[in-house]
């Protein structure tokens, strides 16, 4: 098969050998082994290391530039300007790599979106048997049947031993996520993290959802007993997973959602959990998720002899990480989908301790804060941060956006008025006083108000009016002294308190200013006054 100027998804040059096509999970478990790519654990998990690269690179991702998509992109640090032809050039230098190797890629043939309306077809290829594994475990299988005559909507190739020529290619460096929404193509090269993977085809559905009117979400969803759906949205280590795995509620899925005018539904067919200090008791089931035959783990540490798992270490990286089926939770759900959410809560970790566990948004405080999509780093947590900074993530996942962020906040505000959801701001950081100083907010507290949010307590409970941040503060919740509902009543040093909220809210608006022509008055009038 020639190379052509413009393949498509389904018409790619590269050969599907019928040997590595659509491998079970013992079988890629064999490969992973005798090709020396990974390890098998007590318990059964398969145990690898990602080399040098143990999270996202950023900065190495890139869109083609090309007509179809010109006037959609978000252009910018997040989507940075590949040009058509240099995308061109590192494909075929890609493509004959793969050829003139002689060893063959691992393929699989899956589906993003569990609801069949809006769900994509994709198909993985990828050099190491193992990352075939990851890709099976974390979207969705399709049956038997539905295999017979797949023809893929996207492809994904995933070859980490192959490097970019930055200085010709136009790349930054030889590690590259390259998207081409003309070509349905993704490339990845230089980076063994598998989270690529993933993460790039999330970005495809947040690009083509939002035309048909679906809103794409990067949070997680789980269901009550009452058929009554509820959203999580919240940056990394916000608690977005640890809060949707309930006991008591279905889990829908942990990362990546839409929400149609049918409902929510699952992007994905499995989790991608982070393990570090992973607790048996506080997580139980990510806990044995990880402990079975079937799961990926990624740079987790363990015993070479008796081969049990070390979850403490943090030896090769913070970022350890579990990839798994979504049945492997004993209450997810079974068909990935949910009707509309009559909760929507959005999570932050603010370390500055100025924030109140749970405050009531109206529809426009809701897109104010969704559009800030606002956390804070720690300090220690990075080179150079000594105190508590500010991290605003447009969106709650400005990383996989394509579009520009009001697209998205567009329609996440008509959804919530059309269906009247609820919407909540949650605080997991601190209180007490800023990091340092205060105190992490108590989960069980947390766990009581999400809870009380849910079943509708606080939906009647009175509130007062934070004067800083203007949003409805309950004073009363089952389950939480009623002092912890408010944060300056938490402090020894309230003027410090009051010096600190104004110190985040000046933030707030800071960032917001960005986006101060592109929403209406009542929007931009719905933050800290």
């Amino acid at each position: 098969m020639q190379v052509t100027d413009r393949p498509t998804a389904s018409n790619l040059p590269i050969e599907i050998n019928s040997a590595r096509h659509n491998l079970n999970t013992a079988r890629l478990y064999e490969e992973t082994i005798r090709n020396g790519e990974g390890r098998l654990a007590a318990d059964g998990p398969l145990v690898v290391s990602t080399g040098q690269y143990t999270g996202r690179s950023p900065k190495d991702k890139f869109v083609v530039q090309e007509p179809s998509s010109q006037d959609k992109v978000w252009w910018g640090s997040v989507n940075q300007p590949l040009p058509e032809e240099k995308f061109n050039a590192l494909r075929d230098r890609l493509l004959a790599y793969i050829k003139d190797s002689g060893k063959g890629l691992y393929v699989q043939d899956l589906y993003v979106g569990a609801d069949p309306q809006y769900r994509l077809k994709v198909r993985v290829f990828t050099e190491t048997a193992w990352a075939n594994l990851f890709a099976r475990n974390l979207f969705i299988r399709p049956t038997q049947d539905e295999l017979v005559g797949f023809q893929p909507d996207f492809t994904v190739v995933d070859v980490p031993s192959f490097h970019a020529n930055s200085a010709e290619e136009g790349t930054r460096t030889e590690t590259f996520i390259a998207l081409n929404l003309a070509q349905n193509l993704v490339l990845v090269g230089g980076t063994e993290y598998a989270g690529e993977i993933k993460k790039s085809m999330f970005t495809v559905m947040n690009y083509v959802l939002p035309m048909r009117g679906v809103m794409p979400m990067h949070c997680s969803a789980n269901i009550g007993p009452k058929g009554d759906t509820a959203l999580f949205f919240g940056l990394s280590g916000t608690g977005k997973t640890t809060l949707s795995a309930d006991p008591n509620r279905t889990l829908i899925g942990d990362d990546e959602h839409g929400w149609s005018d049918e409902g929510v539904f699952n992007f994905e067919g499995g989790c991608y959990a982070k393990v570090i200090k992973l607790s048996q008791k506080a997580e139980p089931d990510i806990w044995r998720a990880s402990h079975r035959f079937g799961t990926l783990l990624e740079n987790v540490e363990m015993d070479p002899e008796d081969r049990k798992l070390d979850l403490e270490s943090s030896k090769l990286t913070e970022n350890t990480r579990s990839a798994y089926p979504i049945e492997f939770i004993s209450n997810a759900s079974s068909t990935g989908t949910g009707g509309h959410p009559e909760n929507v809560l959005m999570l932050t970790a603010d370390a500055f301790g100025v924030m109140p566990p749970i405050a009531r948004l109206t529809p426009e405080q809701a897109r104010y804060y969704f559009l800030s999509g606002y956390t804070a780093k720690l300090a220690g947590t990075e080179r150079g941060i000594t105190e508590p900074e500010p991290n605003f993530s447009a969106c709650f996942g400005s990383p996989f956006l394509p579009l520009p962020p009001m697209t998205y906040s567009r329609l996440l505000g008509e959804k919530i008025k059309q269906h009247g959801s609820h919407v909540w701001l949650v605080n997991t950081g601190w209180t007490g006083g800023a990091y340092g100083q205060g105190h992490r907010m108590s989960i069980s507290h947390t766990r009581a108000m999400v809870t009380a949010a849910l079943d509708g307590t606080l939906a009647q409970a009175p509130t007062t009016i934070d004067p800083t941040f203007g949003f409805e503060v309950p004073t009363s919740c089952p389950g939480v002294p009623s002092e912890v509902l408010q944060p300056r009543n938490t402090w020894a040093d309230k003027d410090a308190y009051d010096a600190a909220a104004r110190n985040l809210a000046q933030r707030f608006k800071d960032n917001f200013a960005k986006f101060a022509d592109q929403v209406a008055d009542e929007v931009r009038n719905a933050g800290p006054k």
